[in-house]
């Protein structure tokens, strides 16, 4: 279950980057519901992170939630914001998810 919870964490933390993202360049009422959602999903994160960290090793599960959180970001950023999707660049990520798994393995 707390592995669940896990991933739980690391997707909110793709969406709260999401919700990052989308401040930039909204005002009023806009700018205030991504906030809210910003804060919801950091919270929501942090909460499951604290849940799957009681019985998941710290060492294990930070970088996994961290490597989650970055793929998906890094995806988002070029399907939502028209960043590069560069060879390089999804190598790089590639080379993040392997050595995530790796750490896994080990």
């Amino acid at each position: 279950m707390n592995w669940i919870a896990l991933i739980g964490a690391g997707l909110c933390e793709v969406a709260f980057t999401f919700c990052m993202g989308r401040l930039k360049g909204v005002s009023g009422w806009e700018f205030y519901s991504w906030l809210l959602g910003f804060l919801c999903c950091m919270s929501l994160s942090m909460y499951l992170l604290i849940k799957a960290i009681q019985t998941i090793p710290i060492g294990t599960a930070c970088p996994i939630w961290t490597g989650i959180g970055a793929a998906g970001t890094v995806l988002l950023g070029i399907l939502f914001f028209h960043e590069p999707a560069t060879f390089w660049r999804l190598f790089f990520i590639s080379t993040l998810v392997i050595s995530v798994v790796g750490l896994k393995m080990v």
